[in-house]
């Protein structure tokens, strides 16, 4: 079950979609990153993730969002990670070309 230690250890209503104020900023939760919170912050591009500590000036908010899809760049930046192909970024663009 997503967020389960944060839920059961901090008591809050972390899930996906989750609209957040953390010290400040608004956001969105788009990860469980374990004893964490993954935020995409308004300011950050999308499918940027920030770990947040669940209870440090953190305020849950009542609405729920549909996370912002990742850039193109991103997602391909992703795609080389997930290839684990021992090339670097550059070499494996190229390969791609």
């Amino acid at each position: 079950m997503a967020f389960e230690y944060v839920k059961d250890h901090y008591k809050v209503p972390a899930e996906i979609g989750r609209r957040v104020r953390v010290d400040g900023c608004l956001g969105t939760i788009i990860a469980d990153r374990g004893h964490y919170i993954g935020v995409n912050f308004d300011a950050a591009k999308p499918g940027h993730i920030d770990n947040c500590h669940p209870t440090w000036n953190v305020e849950y908010l009542a609405e729920i969002a549909v996370p912002r899809k990742p850039t193109r760049s991103q997602l391909r930046y992703q795609r080389w990670l997930n290839a684990d192909s021992g090339l670097s970024f550059g070499d494996w663009m190229i390969g791609r070309a």
